[in-house]
């Protein structure tokens, strides 16, 4: 394993320790996309039906419990144990915009038509796009907490980690995922306004970010 992906998966995991810390503390998940943790943990499932029939290492079983089990854990407490925090009138994105074509490209464009296989594409097409009702609420709000700019800040810095991860198999393997690179780059692309957003707003301040209003 290279230093790109360590630092990406450590990147990924301090993200999503830092959303559910965050909630836990708070006691509250305002701010916080309900629609995006699910679609997260969807992702996260589809991916990982293998956790318990293919072991390829120590390290990457312990990811997989890690992820699956933080993910849903997000999702309870957002929809069961603060629920009565959670702001559903501000997280009204169209969650089938997305899962239509996910499904459509995840059936004709994978490595071999088999259920695992489609399954493990879908997840890869869906993170690319699961953050989009986060972003679109905060659009909808014109704010986030910081806490929530830091979560998104490890989100997008974990794919620009795995970028960099693909480049350099690429270059010590030749090897290369063509349909993991290109929704990397797409999901990459989402971040862009916001890392700058972050940078110019959150690091050189302190509460919250604002954001532009939609018109």
């Amino acid at each position: 394993m290279n230093v790109f992906r360590l630092a990406g998966d450590v990147s990924h995991v301090v993200a999503i320790i830092i959303l559910f810390l965050k909630i836990w503390r708070s006691r509250s998940c305002a701010g916080i996309s309900g629609k995006s943790q699910i679609l997260f943990a969807v992702v996260f499932t589809s991916r990982y039906l293998d956790l318990f029939t293919v072991y390829i290492s120590a390290y990457n079983t312990i990811m997989k419990v890690v992820f699956l089990s933080l993910s849903y854990a997000t999702v309870y407490l957002i929809y069961m144990r603060f629920k009565s925090t959670y702001n559903s009138e501000h997280d009204t994105f169209r969650v089938e915009f997305l899962l239509i074509p996910v499904v459509g490209l995840s059936f004709l464009e994978n490595y071999a038509f088999t259920p695992l296989e489609i399954l493990w594409t879908f997840s890869i097409f869906l993170e690319a796009v699961a953050i989009m009702p986060q972003l679109f609420m905060i659009t909808n709000t014109g704010e986030a907490e910081s806490i929530t700019t830091h979560y998104l800040f490890f989100l997008g810095l974990y794919r620009a980690l795995y970028l960099a991860n693909w480049v350099w198999r690429y270059h010590t393997e030749g090897f290369v995922d063509q349909i993991a690179v290109v929704s990397g780059v797409v999901q990459t692309f989402f971040y862009c306004d916001f890392f700058y957003l972050y940078i110019t707003r959150v690091l050189r301040g302190s509460g919250k970010m604002g954001l532009p209003m939609p018109i």
